[in-house]
């Protein structure tokens, strides 16, 4: 597809703020700025270029530590002076070595769970990789398939249970517990949320104007 950066307004320096954000989760990963260069390398190679405005020189995000950015979308604000960048990262995006360069809270009044279930499901995925004594979810990889099927069966009928019962914190803490040996069950068979989500997408969003949805 023919992009034409001509719209975009650059600053009386030629930079353009850049927030990148995780394309699957919503998180915000940081900010950092483009100049009409680094931009086009970006759309050119499909990872994000930056222009540092302290070394004054074009950086690939990853080049030397391996923790890429795989852009899989960019938009730009009302005024066309700000990007979006949507990326599936390869690993951290902090030089600190956290998910995120927004890591540090100034106020928060209310936990965020945004993103709980894509954390939930990549620390089950590091349950399985790198197993830990005492865990339950070590044990449940561990035990196998079988183990995790059954495991399902029983919180599905707790729900069951729990709906008949009309205990709204019955049925919250049991869809909880079903969630979260749904997701056991997904890595033991290499689904992904993501998988899910699209899934999910195709049949209910994707089909506008279906009366029956």
């Amino acid at each position: 597809m023919e992009t034409n950066i001509n719209q975009l307004s650059f600053d009386e320096n030629g930079l353009i703020p850049a927030i990148i954000q995780n394309f699957k989760t919503g998180e915000v990963l940081t900010l950092a700025y483009m100049n009409e260069t680094s931009l086009n390398k970006t759309l050119q190679t499909g990872e994000t270029w930056f222009f540092s405005r302290k070394r004054q020189q074009l950086w690939n995000k990853g080049e030397t530590s391996g923790n890429k950015q795989i852009v899989k979308n960019i938009s730009y604000d009302c005024d066309a002076d700000s990007l979006l960048v949507q990326v599936n990262p390869t690993g951290p995006a902090c030089h600190t070595g956290n998910d995120t360069c927004f890591f540090q809270t100034l106020f928060s009044d209310e936990i965020q769970t945004r993103n709980v279930i894509h954390q939930l499901a990549k620390k089950v995925s590091e349950r399985k990789q790198q197993p830990v004594d005492g865990s339950y979810t070590t044990y449940l990889f561990t035990e196998g398939i079988d183990k995790v099927l059954k495991k399902v069966g029983e919180e599905a009928s707790e729900v069951i249970i729990g709906a008949k019962n009309h205990d709204k914190q019955e049925v919250t803490w049991e869809i909880a517990d079903l969630t979260y040996h749904t997701l056991v069950l997904m890595e033991l068979l290499e689904v992904t949320v993501e998988d899910i989500k699209k899934e999910l997408y195709g049949r209910h969003i994707a089909k506008e104007g279906n009366k029956n949805e």
